[in-house]
């Protein structure tokens, strides 16, 4: 059985170490889903060209052998990176290029009509941006966003690898200390869950807040929790367009 001490000393604090890398992964993938995905969708073909190198050459690497380039090759260049921001970096920059793809697919889903409204109005091309387009893709962004943060929880795993103590070191050591594997990996499986449950309780609300903010009325019942009834993306759209009406 697992020990006090050891559940202390080694298990609540490898918990913790997930929950942070996580963060600091998604805070890194963020700002690259957003970079990348914006970027795609510049007027300079050099603009888009790199973002869109940087979206295929990332989405095709294994994120484990970025972590290990980036632990073990990186410091023969002369950069030591320590295990858990060689981590968080891998992470953030792979899982940053599959979310720039819905960054850049839901500005493209935003209906033409709109952004014309935008330059009917004289708007610049941040204001049509920051006033007509975020506000309706964000919404639309955030159901695959909340996919993806789970996949990076689960891919926190990867970091026990490069001497990380997340949860799943830790219960590796106790497996190997005790040769029972049954419960640890039980206790792992659950705690991943509870994890994931709680992250798609969080990114639900936001999505619920997010649609009424313009103007969407979000399913309040149902299997998966939300969703839009019928009309309210158009509701929606107009919301959106007379709210920015008012702004120069």
């Amino acid at each position: 059985m697992m020990s006090s001490e050891f559940f202390t000393t080694w298990f609540l604090p490898g918990v913790w170490i997930t929950v942070q890398v996580t963060l600091y992964a998604a805070v890194l993938g963020a700002a690259v889903s957003f970079g990348i995905g914006l970027a795609r969708g510049s007027r300079l073909w050099i603009v888009r060209f790199v973002a869109g190198a940087y979206f295929e050459i990332f989405r095709g690497m294994s994120a484990l052998v970025l972590m290990f380039w980036m632990f073990f090759a990186l410091p023969l260049f002369g950069w030591q990176l320590e295990p858990m921001w060689a981590g968080v970096s891998a992470l953030g920059l792979t899982y940053g290029a599959y979310g720039s793809e819905i960054v850049r697919g839901s500005l493209a889903a935003v209906p033409t009509a709109q952004k014309e409204a935008g330059i009917a109005l004289d708007f610049t091309r941040w204001q049509r941006l920051r006033l007509i387009e975020l506000p309706q893709a964000w919404p639309e962004m955030l159901p695959p966003f909340n996919n993806l943060l789970i996949e990076l929880l689960k891919g926190t795993a990867l970091v026990s690898v490069i001497t990380v103590a997340d949860m799943t070191f830790a219960g590796n050591l106790f497996r190997l200390g005790t040769n029972e594997t049954t419960p640890i990996y039980t206790l792992l499986l659950v705690l991943y869950f509870v994890l994931a449950f709680v992250i798609t309780r969080g990114m639900r609300m936001l999505e619920r807040r997010a649609k009424a903010g313009i103007g969407e009325r979000p399913e309040k019942s149902g299997a998966h929790g939300g969703g839009t009834k019928p009309g309210a993306r158009g509701t929606g759209l107009r919301a959106g367009a007379r709210s920015a009406g008012g702004v120069r």
